[in-house]
């Protein structure tokens, strides 16, 4: 993504984020959010989860500026985090090896960095897509999966928003949140969250942000812990949590 609107701030004098336009708002929440920093709801308001967002962003990029100011030198440092996260075509989704190094090296760029951490990203995706690696619908497995959910499913935010890709994206507010953030309309165009380089976002990000449930892998795997059976709160409770624990710890072995 590009910061156009952004952009646009006088080059001369830091603006102060109070300032911003509803549509420069959105578009630093957006990125914030992209980069994993928690600004709260992309609703271009300012507010409190927005501004402790861009300070910690500030502050993990060694830059001293005013936390409640932007400037030429904080754009151009959000640019180039932005753009170090947007590089899709250099993944190989073709096979099964190809994806498990897209998901490896994925996790590494959006910060998902220790060994333990990315084994039990694998486990996920390999247990979720019923060992494929390859991006998957709810009830997969049966013959019409899409006619049986349109008839069985709880409400109409969930139809046609049920789960997609190698971990389930599921309901229509989290189609959009992340249709802003991989700057496709999934909300229009659900199924574009089975493209794989699509997946490979959420599953990661979701992951790194605690997107799915609250719960961030760091909450249980980090450099002094690697708990591979509550990680699985980060998905869906403790359900299969035995399973995918060993999954995790085969994958790590591999690493």
């Amino acid at each position: 993504m590009t910061i156009n609107e952004l952009m646009t701030i006088s080059k001369n004098e830091p603006t102060p984020l109070i300032k911003l336009s509803h549509t420069q708002l959105i578009e630093l929440q957006t990125a914030l959010v992209k980069l994993g920093y928690p600004a709260g709801e992309i609703d271009g308001k300012y507010g409190h989860n927005t501004k402790n967002a861009w300070a910690e962003l500030l502050t993990d990029s060694d830059l001293e500026n005013d936390t409640d100011l932007i400037d030429k030198t904080s754009l151009n440092m959000l640019q180039q985090r932005i753009n170090a996260v947007t590089h899709y075509s250099n993944y190989n989704f073709t096979t099964k090896e190809g994806t498990i190094e897209a998901i490896k090296n994925e996790c590494i760029n959006q910060g998902i960095c220790l060994k333990t951490q990315i084994a039990y990203v694998l486990a996920t995706a390999d247990h979720e897509t019923n060992h494929t690696f390859k991006p998957v619908i709810e009830a997969y497995w049966l013959p019409s999966p899409d006619n049986y959910l349109k008839t069985h499913l709880p409400s109409s935010k969930y139809y046609p928003y049920y789960g997609r890709g190698y971990v389930q994206l599921t309901w229509d507010y989290n189609y959009e949140k992340y249709g802003r953030l991989v700057e496709k309309d999934l909300l229009k165009y659900p199924e574009k969250a089975l493209e794989p380089q699509v997946a490979l976002f959420v599953l990661v990000h979701g992951f790194k942000t605690g997107a799915f449930t609250g719960r961030k892998i760091a909450d249980y795997i980090n450099e002094h812990i690697t708990d591979f059976i509550n990680a699985r709160r980060c998905i869906n409770g403790i359900d299969k949590a035995k399973e995918i624990a060993e999954l995790a710890q085969n994958h790590l072995n591999a690493l």
